[in-house]
């Protein structure tokens, strides 16, 4: 069985963690690495809002809301209780 793919929308509250791939094509893709989330950052998620959207997070020490569907398309890695269940 594959494990599933963790994306910045998957991980809990106060955790950072390590961008590995950014999905998605084209004008999206370029808007997310515009605002600074490229391959090998460090991503810190502070909160998210009520109804899971946005997700704020800190980024190159600023801080940065992004939507729920731009979230999904962050692939990131690290320790595994810094993903929800």
């Amino acid at each position: 069985m594959e494990a599933k793919m963790k994306t910045l929308k998957d991980v809990r509250i106060g955790s950072t963690v390590k961008v590995v791939k950014l999905h998605g094509e084209g004008a999206v893709k370029r808007r997310i690495m515009d605002m600074g989330i490229t391959k090998g950052i460090e991503v810190f998620v502070r909160k998210v809002a009520p109804l899971g959207d946005p997700v704020e997070v800190m980024v190159r020490n600023y801080e940065l809301s992004i939507r729920k569907a731009d979230a999904e398309m962050i692939e990131v890695d690290g320790p595994e209780d810094a993903f929800k269940a």
